[in-house]
């Protein structure tokens, strides 16, 4: 008997029970119930009649067979929904009973069709050949196991993997194999290359949800050179977030050991001798779960594990991309009019358009592609104009895709799924400042930087999100400023999606999904209440003073405007927001603009993060509103406009608690001014990518509290000050890509507590004598050609690495 034929009759039975309960409880299902009862006694029988037959079905029955099984396991679901649905929501009944008439038509295709007199007629001609069938059964005993594999073995997961594969199941055609099939030539490729080479091990497919993974390893189980390869020998298991792993365990055994009904399985590492063996663990969700089930150490068996995280080792580990534009556009019109391409008379360009939403994720191409089969063109430009919002195409497209995909988040703490829905706040296609995120998270999370980060890695192994390839991620003293985060656009679609839930006055997260010429009207229309909102993103074009409405945010803690615009005046809004610790302007425009009332910033008492770019930065006074809490502001490819050399300006007492200053690719800064080092709270000061930038302040020592300084990419930058050498708290310089530096001050031993110094690409003939006395320092990074200047400061300091780097600089993030 096939594991699908069991579940198929334990699913009927409890479905016919829920049933019963459905139509006795509530008379609204009771016609509908009532017709699946009958619907499911008549097929009983026949059930029972596989169950107990004793007989192995062919694979193409055992598909239908595990159709019907999940089709029944929805229809178990549904009706746990429509038992607990209260008496008062009728909404939510009227749409049960919908999905549940819908339920009865497929059931009901079922039952009419070919699919139980196929099944008959395959036990009808293996009992009339039961004087063999012994024999045939212990022949093919390792096709079954791989057969009864391809089930998922119980677990709480089963009823949603079920559902799951159920809808997706109506989307599909005659020609599944060649649509699935599209772009996935190229991971086979790679993946069998890893596995051929190794002698068993290992090895990983990773992806976000939807990307194809399950459909990959469903090719590499049907590849002939893979099956040639392992001899047939195969197992496809499907774990799920919630498997039960003795069961799964005592499956993997048997099929590598040849040793059935152990119980228990025993934990001991046994060497088995004979062929090569694949092993496919499908849907993965945590590595305690992948340990124990890859606790069996048996020579030339690979371990294949398909997980939307990244689980195994990154050079075992295969990430599936999404597909190319043409490889996108071709699937997309499958699922849409049946054939690779547009059809004579639609129009092209709105097919690429709608296409192009979906970001080369065949879960989406699919998804949307089928739900505007057969509709007229008209309807099309609707559904762009949606997606183009982030919200669903329709109804289908909500629960086949996006909740699908939310599906990702089950398993994240509470504080790392509000960090993901926070991405949202941020445009389609742009890349994200590492710097921005992690000072939101901090602010409005109340976590550490350092588990800010943490967050951030985890959300990058679950595919969530892409950092930025980047050797200095993750280094103690790594800025992140200039290193970025993207994440594909459906997932955005995600965050904006569960964030748009409710009422618009009581959304955490007031989100402008897209670019506009003005505020959205709903907005408008809902302005004479105030907004909950703790994170209000606002992404126009140029904006005037007519062009803002008045609107109250009480608790809104972080504000970001990003805009294209030779001028804008800021909202006046930004005079209430009290609570305001967070100001990111982001100017996406090409040349700086001009930002207009700053006298706004008057009530920001609790700002504590600012970030500018593109924008002149206006001069400061002395009738400047001090900004007490401000810890850390960040001017990026700004125009400085000397606004911190006004003579006369008490810098300090406006930012009087200023830590952290970094100043990056203004290109207008010649000489660091010498009210900078008025900010004696300060504890880091990144002055970069500045390229006429040619002096330091002399009395750069005043900064007593200072522990960072970054002077990399300062092409101008002829000498370090000697004054620097005052800075006893100093723990890390970076001089890298100072290229006219040609020597570090002579008195550098004093900074006792120096532990590490970037000067790759610096122009050095020597350096100075104290730097022996440097006791703290235990990292130096420099050109290969100047790394045996630090040999004699080697041997007086234990401990003490010199590492010869390549440039690891570069300015692509600018290509946006």
């Amino acid at each position: 008997m096939a594991v699908t034929d069991f579940f198929v009759g334990e699913i009927a039975t409890e479905l016919l029970k829920q049933l019963f309960m459905l139509s006795a409880k509530a008379c609204r299902y009771k016609g509908t119930a009532d017709k699946l009862i009958s619907m499911i006694k008549d097929i009983q029988p026949t059930i029972k009649e596989i169950q107990f037959g004793g007989v192995e079905l062919p694979a193409h029955r055992q598909a239908q067979i595990r159709m019907l099984s999940e089709t029944l396991e929805k229809g178990k679901k549904l009706t746990d929904n429509c038992i607990n649905c209260r008496r008062w929501n009728i909404g939510r009944q009227i749409y049960l009973v919908k999905k549940m008439e819908k339920l009865e038509k497929t059931i009901d295709a079922f039952y009419r069709g070919p699919i139980l007199t196929n099944i008959l007629a395959d036990i009808h001609l293996l009992r009339a050949t039961s004087d063999v069938r012994l024999d045939r059964v212990d022949r093919s005993l390792e096709r079954v196991i791989e057969q009864v594999g391809s089930m998922k073995i119980g677990g709480g997961g089963l009823i949603r993997e079920a559902m799951k594969r159920a809808e997706a199941m109506e989307i599909e055609t005659n020609d599944d194999l060649e649509k699935f099939g599209v772009g996935l030539e190229l991971g086979k490729i790679k993946v069998k290359r890893m596995i051929f080479q190794a002698q068993g091990g290992v090895f990983g497919i990773s992806g976000m949800g939807g990307v194809g993974k399950t459909t990959l390893a469903r090719e590499l189980e049907r590849d002939n050179e893979v099956r040639c390869h392992f001899e047939n020998r195969i197992l496809f298991l499907t774990v799920s977030q919630s498997p039960l792993l003795d069961e799964l365990r005592a499956h993997i055994w048997g099929f590598l050991s040849g040793c059935e009904d152990v119980n228990p399985v025993p934990d001991c590492n046994i060497l088995f001798e004979g062929a090569r063996k694949l092993v496919i663990l499908d849907d993965v969700w945590t590595t305690q779960a992948l340990d124990r089930l890859t606790s069996f150490k048996i020579p030339g068996c690979t371990t294949l594990v398909v997980s939307r995280s990244k689980l195994t080792e990154p050079k075992s580990t295969y990430d599936v991309e999404v597909l190319s534009e043409d490889e996108a556009i071709s699937l997309f019109c499958l699922c849409a009019f049946g054939h690779k391409s547009v059809p004579s008379g639609f129009c092209s360009n709105l097919v690429k358009q709608v296409a192009n939403e979906c970001k080369g994720l065949p879960l989406a191409l699919k998804v949307t592609g089928a739900s505007l089969n057969g509709k007229p063109e008209k309807y099309w430009q609707g559904v762009l104009q949606r997606l183009s919002r982030g919200e669903p195409a329709d109804e289908s497209h909500e629960s086949r895709l996006l909740n699908q995909m939310e599906a990702s988040l089950e398993n994240l703490d509470q504080t790392t799924k509000e960090c993901f829905l926070d991405l949202g706040a941020f445009p389609e296609d742009r890349k994200i400042p590492l710097d921005v995120l992690i000072n939101m998270w901090i602010e409005i999370h109340d976590i550490e930087e350092g588990n800010a980060f943490a967050i951030l890695v985890d959300l990058s192994h679950k595919n969530l999100l892409t950092l930025g390839k980047d050797p200095r991620l993750g280094s103690l003293y790594a800025s992140h400023y200039d290193i970025f985060v993207t994440q594909h656009d459906v997932l955005r679609d995600l965050a904006l999606h569960l964030s748009n839930i409710g009422k618009v006055n009581r959304r955490k997260r007031l989100l402008m999904p897209k670019r506009e010429l003005e505020l959205p009207r709903e907005w408008e229309r809902n302005s004479d209440e105030e907004y909950k909102a703790q994170i209000v993103s606002i992404n126009t074009g140029e904006m005037n003073e007519m062009q803002w409405f008045d609107m109250e945010f009480p608790k809104a803690e972080i504000l970001i405007l990003n805009f294209s615009s030779d001028k804008y005046i800021l909202p006046p809004f930004i005079a209430k927001m009290s609570r305001l610790r967070v100001l990111v302007i982001i100017n996406n425009g090409m040349s700086p603009t001009a930002l207009h009332d700053f006298s706004i910033f008057a009530n920001l008492s609790k700002l504590r993060s600012l970030w500018l770019e593109r924008v002149h930065v206006p001069e400061l006074s002395n009738a400047t509103i001090p900004l007490k809490y401000l810890h850390k502001m960040s001017l990026i490819l700004c125009k400085i406009n000397n606004s911190f050399d006004q003579t006369g300006v008490d810098v300090s007492n406006i930012f009087p608690n200023m830590g952290d200053l970094t100043i990056d690719h203004c290109d207008d800064l010649v000489a660091l001014p010498s009210s900078i080092c008025g900010l004696a709270s300060l504890n880091s000061l990144s002055i970069t990518n500045c390229p006429r930038l040619s002096e330091l302040p002399k009395n750069l020592s005043k900064l007593q509290d200072l522990e960072l300084l970054r002077l990399y990419a300062c092409p101008e930058l002829k000498a370090l000050p000697g004054e620097i050498c005052e800075l006893t708290g100093l723990k890390y310089l970076d001089i890298s890509q100072c290229v006219s530096l040609s020597c570090l001050p002579e008195e550098i031993g004093k900074l006792t507590k120096l532990e590490k110094i970037d000067m790759r690409e610096c122009c050095f003939s020597g350096r100075p004598r104290s730097a022996v006395s440097l006791k703290s320092l235990r990292h130096v990074i420099c050109d290969t050609d100047v790394a045996f200047m630090w040999d004699e400061v080697k041997k007086a300091v234990p401990g003490l690495k010199i590492e010869a780097a390549e440039k690891c600089f570069s300015l692509d993030w600018l290509d946006e």
